[in-house]
């Protein structure tokens, strides 16, 4: 009654605990990015189905693959990799296919492990658009990117499991290297195209994923938001309270948030005319 999307690339080492988590279907799918180890084996071995696209952004790539996988059911489960589905979150995700009311996609809540321990309050959201129609579904922003489903939202019980650190550190600074590229390049682009932003609508818009887009642009607007980063996750969120995985998770996400803020710069210095 459901189909499973899984997003990969280089993924041989998480992805067999991942598809293990979403067994339980008989309609997984696996959206590779041409990946150069032994992931795509990985996945047909499973009896996973294997899609491949030449990974361009985040937004094209999750819309092209709600457009053109032949998925087998009209309801969708996606994650990634390094994510496991909860034996709860399963049994809700059922419950919600079988009787969604008018809705077209529900949130379910994350948990992010590391050094062993749930980050249960050093995370910004903990809730993530992951179970939908496709055909209700876009996205947008080239990183990052905001889920614009076409009808009424709800959500569910259970909790999906993430590993950002499966690999190390390395590879999660890494990632988020090439994350800040990306995220520069949104910013620069809304700035190009004057895109709408209310500083109103970020505190009262009652649509979440339009309150959630409004408060990134007037984050991006903030002076000293590295800073700003590590405060509002380590004192506003709480994740003192997470130890010490807390405070070096926030140390982390305000040195990825010093990256965009330098690449941003760097976008805005080289694309400026010069005077002669």
């Amino acid at each position: 009654m459901v189909s499973v999307l899984i997003l990969t690339k280089n993924e041989e080492k998480d992805l067999p605990g991942c598809l293990q988590s979403v067994s339980w279907s008989d309609d997984v799918h696996v959206f590779d990015s041409f990946s150069t180890d032994s992931t795509v084996q990985v996945a047909r071995d499973a009896g996973a189905f294997v899609t491949q696209r030449v990974f361009d952004n985040w937004a094209a790539h999750q819309n092209w693959a709600m457009a053109n996988i032949p998925f087998k059911y009209p309801w969708v489960f996606y994650l990634d990799a390094d994510e496991r589905m909860t034996p709860d979150l399963i049994r809700a995700v059922r419950s919600a296919a079988l009787n969604p009311g008018e809705c077209v996609a529900f949130r379910v809540r994350r948990r992010d492990f590391f050094l062993g321990r749930w980050l249960k309050h050093v995370q910004a959201s903990p809730l993530y658009l992951r179970l939908l129609r496709p055909g209700k579904m876009r996205y947008e922003r080239l990183v990052n990117p905001i889920s614009l489903p076409q009808g009424p939202v709800g959500q569910i019980s259970g909790f999906l499991d993430h590993f950002p650190f499966s690999k190390g550190v390395g590879a999660w600074l890494a990632r988020h290297n090439s994350y800040s590229t990306l995220e520069a390049e949104q910013i620069r682009k809304n700035r190009l195209a004057n895109h709408r932003f209310s500083p109103l609508r970020a505190l009262i818009a009652k649509d979440f994923h339009e309150r959630r887009f409004q408060q990134k642009e007037l984050f991006y607007r903030m002076p000293a938001r590295p800073m700003l980063k590590f405060f509002i996750l380590y004192v506003g969120k709480r994740g003192f309270l997470d130890g010490n995985a807390g405070f070096t998770y926030a140390v982390l996400q305000s040195i990825y948030e010093y990256m965009i803020v330098l690449k941003t710069r760097e976008l805005e210095t080289s694309q400026r005319p010069t005077i002669s």
